[in-house]
């Protein structure tokens, strides 16, 4: 891997790095991160609950994003002297305590109070970045004042709508700006219909009990929200307020995203100042064009299994993409749940990492401090892993620590 930071900035993160995998107690049912699921699962309601945890239609790319880090076993080196390593990592000009980041979450603001803004902050004190969704419930401007320095767009294939967004993203200090290219069209999500949950929301009783038969998240997010900020809404699709949660319209105005086109994505280069990435790309043909269009960097990702059931896992293409990168940042998410699958993904050709779902399960469970004792067990895993792999420095691993089964 090939990162370019200053010596001092990596020697500040790699003693954030150190302060990270520091011992200390953890709660004795929060031991992983998979743990924070089984939580989340209680204190959600069965609908929410569902449409975070779940994948489109049959979730066969859901499945398979899991099987795919399954499949891949390490091959540690032994009598290694590794009391020197650090996980520090540079990303486009910036020094990271960690290789990984929160990846963007729709609607995070549904399952956990003022969740955006508390993941911003944890991600903040935890020195990794987090990126805002387009779909995110809370304006960007107020993300951004809790740290956030990411944004990723859902855009349709209107250049005035396009100018318009960048113009407000760019006026809020943002430094990177995210493509989210992988959903021309909404996904079938079943699991979404048979669980009560659906866009905008339908009030029923059957939203009426699961919200009463939960009552911390009713109170302590539901009402509290509605009672200090009113009703929810998409504040950030579009350079203005987008719907609230119950319109009518707001599936008419997140529309006509299948006009979108590799021209739109020239276009925001010519607009952006900062670092452009493409998420959701899968084929290496499309990593070059998306360096052929001036991006800085792509995440290769398949949206944790919830749009094109049946599409490839990241993990899957990753080699084939990384192998041709010619200095763009080649980044990935779906179904990262331990230190191993970080190693795994990175030695395989990935620069970064994004994770999602266990930091809204962790968000949910207690805000802020919760989502850093998420990424804090994360970090003490990597670190733990790296002497048992004998390796110092992410820099050192390659293709051959892994090897890939059937």
């Amino acid at each position: 891997m090939s990162f370019s930071a200053t010596e001092g900035s990596m020697s500040r993160a790699a003693a954030a790095a150190h302060i990270a995998v520091r011992p200390r107690r953890s709660r004795s049912d929060l031991l992983c991160l998979e743990d924070f699921a089984v939580r989340a699962r209680r204190r959600l309601p069965r609908m929410l609950y569902g449409f975070v945890a779940g994948g489109a239609e049959s979730g066969a790319s859901l499945r398979n994003n899991r099987a795919s880090f399954e499949r891949c076993t390490l091959v540690p080196r032994v009598l290694i002297d590794t009391r020197a390593r650090t996980q520090a990592t540079a990303l486009f000009g910036r020094t990271y305590a960690a290789p990984f980041g929160i990846a963007p979450l729709g609607a995070a603001a549904l399952c956990a109070y003022r969740a955006d803004i508390e993941l911003a902050r944890a991600a903040a004190s935890a020195d990794i970045p987090m990126i805002l969704s387009a779909s995110s419930l809370i304006p960007l401007e107020q993300v951004r004042q809790a740290g956030a320095l990411w944004y990723q767009a859902y855009l349709p294939g209107d250049a005035a709508r396009i100018e318009a967004l960048v113009a407000r993203v760019a006026a809020a200090g943002f430094e990177t700006l995210v493509l989210t290219a992988d959903v021309p069209v909404a996904a079938n999500r079943e699991n979404n219909l048979r669980n009560g949950f659906s866009l905008p929301v339908v009030p029923g009783p059957r939203l009426c009990w699961q919200a009463l038969t939960h009552p911390r998240w009713l109170f302590g997010t539901a009402l509290r929200t509605l009672l200090r900020h009113g009703m929810p809404r998409f504040e950030n699709m579009d350079a203005g307020r987008g719907a609230p949660i119950l319109s009518r319209n707001l599936v008419r105005e997140l529309g006509q995203r299948d006009g979108l086109t590799w021209e739109h994505l020239r276009l925001m280069r010519r607009l952006w100042p900062g670092k452009l990435v493409v998420k959701g790309i899968l084929s290496p043909a499309d990593a070059q064009l998306a360096r052929d269009c001036g991006a800085d960097g792509i995440i290769v990702s398949n949206h944790g299994g919830r749009q094109l059931d049946g599409a490839a896992s990241p993990m899957e293409v990753l080699p084939a993409i990384a192998a041709h990168k010619a200095g763009l940042t080649v980044m990935l998410d779906g179904a990262i749940r331990r230190g191993t699958d970080v190693l795994k993904a990175l030695a395989l050709g990935a620069d970064f990492v994004f994770l999602g779902r266990p930091f809204l399960y962790a968000a949910t469970l207690g805000g802020a401090p919760m989502v850093a004792e998420a990424a804090r067990l994360l970090c003490e895993e990597i670190h733990r892993d790296m002497a048992l792999l004998g390796i110092n420095r992410l820099a050192e691993l390659g293709p051959q620590h892994v090897l890939r089964g059937p």
